[in-house]
């Protein structure tokens, strides 16, 4: 009786080992949009890069946007953790959101790649109504966590927009503290469900003067 075992059956494709994976394909794209900038990173340098076929880019990501998308994603999940802004003290969530926003543009690598034009943008959006508005309706719960939720990211994206990416002369002047201090009580505000009805239609009230002019449109949901 022959107790050898079996010699492995060789199979076509891929050689065995380590294959390449979404992850290594993203670590190599991001390395070049922040060396090449988007619009002069191809698909085939960053095949090159990940020792993949560019097929496999396509397989996985659909196309450069898609594949940017997958990389600005990455960047937020690891700047931005939003397990751990829900985590904690619920009376200073407000506060821990400011933070977040402002942390994730002192990261260097971030800032880099949102300078790429409308698709870090769009990404960003994206990113804002998947995870935070998301998370913040099943964290916040009740029958007005869907408007309160919406409330709090409409905030945060108008101090994204006025601040960071079509950054206007005095939010982009503001130290982060000064912007914690202008923004926590609006937030709050939307944050509690019994203050919210009321608090919802004076959000540009709570902010002061200087910055009404040019915040309030943007924070203030319709």
């Amino acid at each position: 009786m022959n107790n050898a075992a079996p010699a492995p059956v060789r199979t076509r494709g891929r050689p065995r080992g380590n294959p390449p994976t979404r992850e290594s394909i993203v670590s190599a794209a991001r390395s070049l949009f922040l060396e090449r900038g988007y619009r002069r990173t191809t698909l085939r340098a960053v095949a090159g890069a990940a020792g993949v076929d560019p097929a496999l880019i396509a397989y996985h990501f659909g196309s450069k946007k898609g594949l940017f998308a997958d990389v600005m994603q990455f960047q937020c999940a690891r700047a931005l953790t939003v397990d751990d802004v829900l985590d904690g003290d619920r009376a200073a969530l407000a506060e821990r959101l400011i933070d977040a926003v402002t942390d994730l543009w002192e990261d260097a690598d971030f800032r880099r790649l949102t300078i790429q034009g409308d698709e870090a943008a769009e990404v960003i959006r994206e990113y804002l109504e998947r995870e935070l508005l998301t998370r913040l309706v099943e964290f916040l719960g009740g029958g007005d966590a869907t408007a309160r939720a919406t409330a709090v990211v409409t905030i945060l994206g108008g101090l994204i927009y006025t601040r960071y990416l079509n950054p206007l002369p005095t939010p982009a002047a503001l130290t982060p503290s000064e912007v914690r201090r202008i923004l926590a009580p609006p937030l709050r505000a939307a944050l509690a469900p019994s203050s919210y009805r009321g608090s919802h239609q004076n959000l540009a009230e709570r902010l002061p003067g200087r910055l009404r002019p040019s915040v309030a449109s943007a924070v203030v949901p319709d």
